[in-house]
């Protein structure tokens, strides 16, 4: 870390302002009453670097990015919230899709400000509503996301409706009037930056005893580019045999087809089966991730938080039109369970990427990370990524250095 704290000014001042501020911040008991009004912050410092076979130039990326919000407690269920995102950048050693370095791979971090949510809502014993710009995750994030590794997070103006007929089921319906993306509000692609749309969110889950099911259906209408127009029809399936460790499960299955005002006819499947195993404080995985395509198209998922899918990498953000089967392990847990040793934790996961259609071989992909804390509400962070292509794309290796402090203050 101390490399990356003497890059540049903004590195200096960000490495002083994250290991000096926690020392300010307020607990909160869960069990108090909400203040009246309360400052909430996030501070992340990132060292982002690429090396992608396809550019004679690897990527260098120093950014720093601040969120700072106050939220209102209004009284008899109401509430606002008001909240700025700023990222300032070191240098232009890699591509942000706003600064014109074509010359380096991309990293979608572009320096700038914004607002980031808006919103006013009211929540009653079983029924809630929230209107303006907010986040929104739906589930595991795999159709509806907030994309929050990315400096800029992805926001939608939309109105949000939820209600709890009954203990074991949440029902929600969100209109989407507009997507604000990760791009920035200064992207040189004008629908990197944001997108009108018409888009209906049905979400009913049933919870009960470790396990849940969900089913939905996302009729989602682009304005701005009538291709990306889908509807999807799906159901999932979580759950885990002993709280306590042993096997779990997600499964689930949906169809898409094309929507509103798309004028390319298309219908694919999705399904992923993940089986896991936790024991001694280690969770095991296997998984297989279905994105069907048939040559001509594929199944797309424009509003999810993708970094999380099909490698830390982020070759497939966009299916390939041949579709793309990710077989896949992973390997998760802490180095004990006491002490320091119980706070460090530690990921490793390998992809194996196939097409849906043709039969190619894509290539593998190897990701490892370590999460660690620092003092209260600041954690460090270090991830890797490495991609070895075979039939798609390039070799591409990532790799990331990171802190990040969040924390909240009644006023």
């Amino acid at each position: 870390m101390k490399r990356i704290c003497q890059r540049s000014p903004w590195a200096a001042v960000g490495c002083t302002a994250l290991l000096a501020l926690p020392a300010v911040a307020v607990a909160q008991s869960s069990t108090d009453a909400p203040p009246p009004l309360q400052v909430e912050w996030n501070a992340r410092l990132r060292h982002e670097q690429v090396d992608d076979d396809a550019f004679q130039r690897d990527a260098m990326a120093d950014t720093l990015r601040l969120r700072l919000g106050l939220r209102a407690n209004l009284g008899a269920g109401w509430s606002g919230f008001v909240e700025g995102a700023g990222t300032a950048s070191a240098n232009d050693h890699y591509n942000s899709g706003a600064n014109g370095q074509v010359q380096y791979p991309g990293v979608t971090d572009p320096h700038g400000t914004e607002l980031n949510q808006a919103w006013l809502a009211w929540q009653g014993s079983e029924f809630g509503e929230k209107i303006g710009r907010q986040e929104i995750v739906l589930d595991n994030q795999r159709w509806i996301g907030n994309v929050g590794w990315r400096q800029f997070e992805q926001t939608f103006d939309a109105v949000a409706l939820q209600w709890k007929p009954a203990e074991a089921w949440t029902l929600r319906y969100d209109w989407l009037d507009r997507v604000n993306r990760v791009a920035g509000p200064d992207a040189l692609n004008p629908a990197a930056r944001k997108r009108l749309l018409n888009t209906h969110l049905l979400n009913a889950s049933w919870s009960q005893d470790g396990q849940q099911v969900t089913g939905y259906a996302y009729l989602h209408k682009d304005k701005d580019v009538a291709t990306a127009s889908t509807a999807t029809y799906g159901a999932r399936w979580t759950g885990r045999l002993d709280k306590e460790g042993g096997f779990s499960w997600a499964a689930e299955g949906a169809r898409q087809v094309d929507y509103a005002n798309n004028p390319i006819r298309l219908a694919h499947s999705y399904w992923l089966l993940e089986p896991a195993w936790t024991q001694w404080g280690a969770t095991a995985k296997l998984g297989w991730e279905h994105l069907g395509g048939d040559g001509r198209t594929a199944l797309q998922t424009p509003l999810a938080t993708l970094h999380a899918f099909n490698g830390w990498d982020d070759q497939f953000t966009v299916t390939p039109a041949n579709g793309l089967d990710d077989y896949y392990a992973a390997l998760n847990g802490k180095f004990g369970r006491s002490g320091l040793a119980s706070k460090l934790a530690w990921v490793v996961a390998y992809h194996d990427y196939h097409a849906d259609h043709g039969g190619h071989h894509y290539g593998d992909e190897w990701n490892a990370s370590l999460s660690f804390p620092v003092v209260t509400g600041l954690t460090g962070l270090l991830k890797v990524a490495s991609y070895r292509a075979d039939h798609y794309s390039h070799d591409d290796t990532k790799l990331w250095l990171q802190l990040e402090w969040q924390g909240k203050r009644p006023l």
